[in-house]
């Protein structure tokens, strides 16, 4: 049954690899190349979001033969909201880490 509280998201949106046909939700500027389930964990930590699940071992749907992680975050705003405010932590960490 659908969860209308939780939000999934997941790595695909913020994969700078991909096209948007094939899962990116947001800009090239707000993604990274390859991110990693503890890279957004930690950027979903530190954006301020309680994470009430997580899963490595599933697939997203428009790749079935990649896997994949999400995380679950409760439902506190929009989802592009929520998106824009990881995706900022996650590439200044990602730029942080290059330096």
């Amino acid at each position: 049954m659908k969860d209308y509280e939780h939000v999934v998201i997941w790595l695909d949106y913020f994969n700078k690899n991909l096209k948007k046909s094939k899962g990116r939700r947001l800009g090239l500027e707000k993604c990274v190349y390859d991110p990693s389930l503890k890279e957004l964990m930690d950027a979903t930590t530190s954006g301020g979001f309680e994470i009430t699940e997580s899963d490595d071992k599933v697939r997203y749907p428009k790749r079935p033969f990649v896997r994949s992680g999400y995380v679950v975050v409760p439902k506190g705003s929009s989802k592009t909201k929520i998106l824009n405010k990881i995706s900022e932590k996650l590439v200044a960490k990602r730029s942080k880490q290059s330096k």
